[in-house]
């Protein structure tokens, strides 16, 4: 889920200057915008054609859902500032009685778009994504002459506008059926929370749950072979594949691991085109079955599917407690139950599908062009192409006598490396209180990626959002990327700047988790859900002020974590 909310409500308030992050408008009209910081998906510095994908071609799908949606946007836009990316909404330029009519609209189609939900993804934009990805698999990018590189270039990235467009389609209506759900039930079931409403909607398949399920059921077959066993337990994980590929039980264990790569590894551990899939890179999965074979057997699968049985029992008394109501209570429960368990699973497997799937595949074609022009001597190695704007690609791949661009990736690089120090504002431009209050999209926003939390800390308390009911104690663990996934083990709590779908697997090991960032219908707090274990996300700054191996006590519910053990 990526979005904005689209409000700027008078009176207009500047955001703050920063001394180390200046900010030049060239446009004066830019300054009464607010530009908005997406923490949670793009929190470090992004190069130039990253932006292309994750700024510029993801504004023109989102403002083309937004307007599809009636909702009242001229445009979305974006700007690389200081390397970091920046939102901004330009609303209609209309009457307020015209404006107040978009809402009307806006409301009446997304009530439709929720109840069809499920049939859309199916019927229609499942379909679209499999042609678009047929697309790119048949395409040959090695043996394609230079202009026809250039072509499928530019199809790719007018087909990945029209995914961000799907994105955005699917997303308001996705998260709104969630949240309304969960303030339907605890309107009619006094003393209920939302987060007893969503055990309503868990225990579904979906794509998150099934990569996880499936590297568990892969670790399971580990210990039929010593040579393989001993190869997992006794090498770092780069020097895994070398040695499977020395025996004949090691090559048949990596083709069980291949195929697992082949189905779910065109992921990879964060949102960010320049970082390699597993497919590409499978130390990431490596981890985790080296993590996996010290742990016991246990029925994965069956503890799985006791949620979907606690949902059907929740379900049917939450049916008979209705009886009785009037009807249209009845018809609503159960128009939202239905729209919201949809949503639930498409929550994660647009995110598949979309996020990852189709983006592996734009980062193919971008790898492609840097290989071309390393081997016209432009570039040093392939992935530094993400260094040069769209436009410097497209030039590059026709031009004869293709220019050296080493300085310039170097002085990017370096750029880069200098803004990694800085933290970039929230907000920039004019800061409107309360944006997105009344908007679908807003209010999705605000319960994906959370709300800010206040700055003062109570000693040895940590505040957040109750993402997972449960409360446990065990050894924090600060991962702040897969790469020291290495360090968690069976009853540590899982402490992590954020996590993507990507880092599902480590959910089987941990006995909580405790985000900086995001909210209660975050991927993160969705998955812990689901695994049953407690998470409290939003709680700023975890990461700095938990230390490695600090008992902690996390309560899923309230949303608190304690230390209950100082740091030494």
């Amino acid at each position: 889920m990526i979005a904005i909310a689209t409000e700027l409500p008078p009176p207009p308030a500047p955001a703050l200057p920063v001394p180390d992050f200046p900010v030049t408008w060239d446009d004066p009209a830019d300054a009464r915008l607010a530009w908005t910081f997406d923490k949670v998906h793009w929190p470090d510095p992004m190069p130039p054609l990253v932006f292309a994908v994750a700024g510029e071609a993801l504004a023109r799908g989102l403002t083309r859902a937004s307007q599809a949606q009636e909702r009242p946007i001229a445009a979305i836009r974006v700007r690389h500032i200081n390397t970091y990316r920046y939102q901004a909404i330009v609303p209609v330029e209309a009457p307020p009685e015209e404006v107040a009519l978009y809402g009307v609209r806006a409301a009446g189609q997304l009530r439709a778009d929720m109840g069809r939900l499920g049939e859309r993804w199916s019927d229609e934009w499942m379909p679209e994504i499999q042609a678009h990805l047929a697309y790119w698999e048949g395409f040959d990018l090695a043996g394609a002459a230079p202009p026809a590189l250039l072509s499928h270039l530019d199809a790719t990235l007018e087909r990945i506008t029209r995914l961000w467009e799907i994105h955005f389609l699917l997303a308001a209506p996705m998260y709104a059926a969630i949240r309304q759900f969960g303030a339907l039930y605890q309107e009619i079931f006094e003393g209920q929370g939302v987060l007893d409403a969503y055990r309503l909607l868990q225990g579904f398949p979906n794509k998150t749950m099934e990569t996880g399920q499936a590297l568990w059921q892969l670790s399971r077959r580990l210990p039929a072979s010593p040579v393989v066993l001993a190869a997992f337990a006794g090498l770092p994980a780069a020097e895994v594949i070398p040695a499977l590929e020395r025996s004949p039980e090691g090559r048949a264990f990596l083709a069980d691991l291949r195929a697992y790569l082949d189905a779910y590894g065109r992921r990879g551990d964060s949102w960010s085109l320049d970082t390699p899939s597993w497919i590409e890179d499978p130390r990431p999965v490596i981890t985790s079955l080296k993590e996996y074979i010290t742990q016991p057997d246990r029925p994965l699968l069956d503890e799985l599917a006791v949620a979907a049985e606690e949902r059907e029992a929740l379900i049917t008394t939450a049916r008979a407690r209705l009886q009785g109501y009037p009807r249209p209570v009845l018809h609503e429960f159960e128009f939202l139950l239905k729209a919201a368990q949809v949503a639930t699973v498409l929550s994660e497997d647009h995110n598949f599908w979309i996020d990852f799937r189709s983006m592996y595949e734009v980062r193919r074609v971008f790898l492609e062009c840097g290989r071309r022009l390393m081997a016209a001597g432009a570039l040093d190695q392939p992935d530094d192409i993400f260094y040069l704007t769209i436009d410097e690609v497209r030039a590059d791949l026709v031009r004869t006598g293709r220019r050296p661009r080493q300085a310039l990736v170097a002085a990017r690089r370096a750029e880069i490396a200098h803004f990694c120090a800085v933290t970039p504002p929230p907000v920039l431009g004019t800061r409107p209180p309360q944006q997105g209050k009344h908007d679908a999209l807003g209010r999705a926003w605000a319960n994906f990626a959370g709300t800010e939390k206040p700055t003062g800390q109570e000693p040895g308390i940590l505040r957040g959002t109750g993402g997972s009911p449960g409360c446990v104690r065990g050894p924090a663990k600060i991962v702040r990327s897969p790469a020291d996934a290495g360090k968690l083990r069976p009853g540590d709590i899982l402490v992590a700047p954020a996590t993507t779908p990507s880092w599902t697997p480590l959910f089987v090991t941990a006995a909580a988790v405790v985000t900086d960032t995001g909210g209660i219908l975050s991927h993160c707090a969705v998955v812990a859900r689901e695994y049953r274990i407690p998470a409290v996300v939003g709680a700023p700054g975890a990461t700095d002020l938990l230390a490695d191996g600090q008992m902690v006590e996390v309560d899923g519910r309230s949303g608190l974590v304690r230390v209950v053990v100082p740091a030494s």
